[in-house]
């Protein structure tokens, strides 16, 4: 039986994206290595004669048993042939440049809005940071108030932030049923 070859970057692609090549001979240039016993020195002739099939994997990893897929290509390619995805975009130039624009538009609106929102707070900081400096230095007890006011023992005891209780408004409808008996149910 004649021996199959196939290009070095062929086998290579083949190897890295875990395609099996196949039976037919596409190209004739390095044969496929054979399960053959050979002895040290033929394989390093074989080597130094540029027979030896290309691999880009290191040796450490060839002797530490067989290949773990990366996951993250895994998932690359999971979701990509996904039949749930969506088909990439394709857009004319007229229809490119139409959904660029609106895009960019958007963009620059969202930044806005973050940006009006940065500085709103940056504001309310600093009205804080004055009224508190303000409390601090200008009240006239020489800072008593201040310090007071950020001591922060005892705050949560009940483990619960005094902050987030609520004023019970609305109580149960009805209240206890004293008169209810178990066992009677209405039938209609």
């Amino acid at each position: 039986m004649r021996s199959l070859s196939y290009s070095p970057v062929l086998a290579s692609l083949a190897n890295v994206f875990k395609i099996p090549l196949s039976q037919t001979a596409i190209r004739p240039s390095i044969p496929l290595l054979q399960n053959q016993s050979q002895t040290p020195t033929q394989s390093t002739t074989n080597l130094v004669a540029g027979k030896a099939a290309f691999s880009t994997t290191s040796p450490l990893l060839k002797r530490k048993g067989p290949h773990q897929m990366d996951r993250r290509i895994t998932l690359i390619r999971y979701f990509l042939h996904h039949p749930l995805t969506p088909r990439p975009l394709r857009f004319s130039r007229t229809r490119y440049l139409r959904h660029w624009t609106i895009q960019r538009a958007w963009n620059l609106y969202q930044g806005e809005r973050r940006q009006k929102k940065t500085d709103e707070l940056q504001r309310q900081w600093q009205a804080m940071n004055t009224a508190c400096e303000e409390l601090r230095t200008g009240a006239g007890d020489g800072g008593w108030l201040f310090r007071k006011s950020m001591i922060k023992t005892n705050l949560f005891t009940d483990m619960f932030p005094i902050e987030y209780g609520r004023m019970q408004t609305e109580g149960p409808g009805e209240g206890w049923n004293e008169g209810w008996k178990g066992g009677e149910s209405k039938r209609r």
